[in-house]
């Protein structure tokens, strides 16, 4: 009877053996064939991508509260002025800036994808936005009030002249009649920016809004789709003024708490624009040292996506991942980095994409812009 019993105990240990070697042995084919399939997945602007990121915009720029409206108070009539009264373009989106790259993020959606389910809703809120008269508002505001001629600059400077950009090269009837009336909005800027560029003695290398190296690189992607080359030349001299002389950036130091920018990133892909490959890879190869590269190639920690400071981290992300990319492009194929760089760039933006649908009005206002442009790359 012992004997059976020993016999039977063993068949069943065998069996157990063999059954948890063989669903453990599934389920390690299970967990690489679905990595696998993940890695390979690099995130892309498709359709339902476009739809569901173009749903954030479209919902926010005719919203005019919660509102930051950086408008400098300077007397008891300004009190009571609202964002709509102020910016009847763009008020909405939270702030200004948010507003107009909401604007831009349609524009490149509407252009690229023409077949967007909410096409029509989204035409509507640009042709509401683009009348003559509110932009000529909008434009009146920088010489209304005092101090207002620093007002968005160089941040929201940088993405009007984007959304002017996308406007100017896109051949649609609409479109061109859109360009038209933002022209005094765009001229207004320019001017601005040719007024303050010679008295700009120093940049501004942070990680959020006044940070110039990303400022610059979008303005000299403007002068040259419109041919404004003697703005370009402007803006490249003072570039290589800032940064050509720029070795061992400390980016191990990087981030700080609230970033949207990688600051080394963006000077390194503004130079990109701005010198010839050969130059570039020499430029590279002092700016980086191996700790920074590897600092800033590791994922931010978001402790608080509900959090309007810490949600910058997940644009970190985006931002990190754009520069990389057109960093990888322009580094020869037998750089050490330039794989790192192509490999690096696609890990944030997997990262990050699918925390834009995960926060708060704190993300939604801003981050499926910054999405879009990523996936544009």
């Amino acid at each position: 009877m012992k004997v059976g019993q020993a016999i039977v105990r063993l068949f069943v240990f065998i069996f157990i053996k063999f059954s948890y070697i063989y669903s453990m042995k599934k389920l390690s084919l299970f967990v690489v064939l679905f990595s696998l399939s993940f890695s390979a997945q690099v995130p892309t602007l498709t359709d339902e991508i476009a739809f569901q990121l173009s749903e954030k915009p479209v919902h926010c720029i005719n919203q005019e509260y919660p509102n930051k409206t950086a408008h400098v108070i300077n007397n008891e009539i300004d009190v009571k002025l609202t964002p709509k009264e102020l910016h009847p373009s763009f008020y909405g989106c939270f702030d200004w800036h948010s507003s107009v790259h909401g604007h831009w993020m349609l524009v490149k959606l509407l252009k690229d994808k023409p077949f967007l389910k909410n096409k029509e809703e989204i035409i509507k809120i640009l042709e509401g936005s683009f009348q003559a008269e509110k932009i000529k508002t909008e434009a009146e505001y920088f010489h209304k009030y005092q101090v207002a001629k620093g007002f968005e600059r160089t941040y929201g400077w940088a993405w009007l002249l984007q959304l002017d950009a996308e406007l100017a090269s896109w051949e649609n009837p609409q479109a061109k009649i859109w360009h038209q009336n933002l022209k005094p909005l765009t001229d207004e800027i320019v001017k601005l920016w040719k007024e303050y560029l010679p008295k700009q003695t120093y940049p501004n290398r942070t990680g959020v809004h006044p940070n110039t190296a990303f400022a610059l690189s979008f303005a000299i992607d403007w002068a040259r789709t419109v041919g404004e080359k003697d703005f370009e030349n402007q803006l490249i001299e003072k570039a290589k003024y800032f940064y050509l002389k720029d070795e061992k950036t400390p980016a191990y130091l990087e981030p700080d708490g609230s970033d949207f920018f990688s600051p080394s990133l963006e000077i390194a892909d503004l130079m990109t624009r701005i010198l010839p490959q050969d130059e570039y890879v020499k430029w590279f190869n002092k700016f980086y040292e191996k700790r920074s590269i590897e600092n800033i190639s590791q994922i931010p920690v978001i402790s608080d996506i509900n959090d309007y400071q810490t949600v910058h981290l997940v644009g970190l992300s985006f931002t990190r991942s754009w520069c990389m990319k057109n960093i990888a492009q322009v580094l020869p194929k037998n750089h050490r980095y330039k794989k790192h760089f192509e490999e690096t760039s696609a890990k944030f933006l997997e990262n990050a994409l699918p925390l834009v649908f995960k926060g708060n009005y704190g993300g939604d206002h801003w981050l499926a812009s910054f999405a879009v442009y990523a996936l544009s790359k």
